[in-house]
């Protein structure tokens, strides 16, 4: 299992997330990272999904 992390932003730039999760694979983080950031309705806030090696899985501003 790898360490994925998920972090969403206000305009102002005040963090309103910050989550760290574990999956198998990338796609399987994107898919648990896309659910987080449903449940919580951030999906329109600036938001990444950063895989342990830093590569950015979601990405929005």
């Amino acid at each position: 299992m790898r360490t994925y992390k998920l972090t969403a932003y206000e305009k102002t730039g005040k963090m309103i997330a910050d989550e760290t999760f574990t999956a198998e694979t990338d796609d399987a983080a994107k898919v648990i990272g896309q659910s987080l950031l449903e449940k919580q309705s951030l999906v329109d806030q600036t938001h990444r999904l950063a895989s342990p090696a830093g590569k950015l899985l979601l990405f929005h501003v």
